[in-house]
């Protein structure tokens, strides 16, 4: 079942039927992994009608039900020796006023930036600091998947309508078509999230499930 299955009806299906093509993964492929910091998770695993009295940019419940797939996808690359990208707000940028969205915030640390501790962020792993919210505006993300040889990007993180959309786009701009895994990308909207992910998959990506990206990246592996 897809995540927009209750929200798209069939007359609205029928419209993007010409918009249908299949995921593709290349030779060198990166894990993109958006805004996966302190804060999305900060107020625990609750809904997030409770979680925002306090923390205006956690994610609550949605947060946390994506840490374990996640987790997998992560080993993955690990254990197929792909390269992996973290990104998280550029804490200079965030207290000059420079923000990726209008959201409110109260009480934000520099260490509500770091990554969220259970994603294991590792010192071989790439960490990308944005001002904005695509990762790739005036940031060197171009310049490290040149030097890399990237030719694909795998992707999880957060916001699904913010911060991921528009890196989305801008990785479809750059020839980049990505891999967005359904289980691994969230919002503080289930709506939005929904209905960002039935365009997204549309127009400008692919939206798989972690068992499909895990049988593509190891079907790509057997026939290197």
């Amino acid at each position: 079942m897809r995540v927009w299955d209750n929200y798209i009806t069939s007359d609205v299906r029928e419209m993007y039927q010409h918009y249908h093509s299949e995921p593709k993964i290349g030779v060198k492929p990166c894990l993109l992994l958006i805004d996966l910091y302190n804060l999305s998770y900060k107020g625990g695993d609750l809904p997030v009608s409770e979680v925002i009295k306090t923390n205006p940019s956690g994610c609550g419940e949605h947060a946390h039900k994506a840490i374990k797939p996640t987790q997998t996808l992560i080993s993955l690359f690990r254990e197929l020796q792909l390269p992996i990208i973290f990104t998280t707000r550029d804490w200079q940028a965030h207290s000059s006023g420079t923000h990726s969205t209008q959201r409110q915030r109260k009480n934000i640390s520099e260490s509500d930036y770091e990554i969220y501790p259970e994603l294991n962020c590792l010192p071989s792993d790439t960490l990308i600091r944005k001002s904005r919210a695509s990762v790739f505006f005036r940031t060197e993300l171009d310049q490290v998947i040149e030097e890399m040889g990237i030719d694909s990007i795998v992707l999880g993180g957060e916001s699904t309508s913010g911060c991921v959309r528009a890196s989305v786009v801008d990785a479809y701009s750059r020839g980049l078509p990505p891999v967005l895994v359904q289980e691994c990308v969230f919002d503080r909207n289930p709506i939005s999230h929904a209905i960002n992910l039935f365009d997204m998959h549309h127009k400008y990506g692919h939206v798989i499930s972690v068992r499909e990206v895990t049988g593509l990246l190891k079907s790509r592996t057997r026939e290197q």
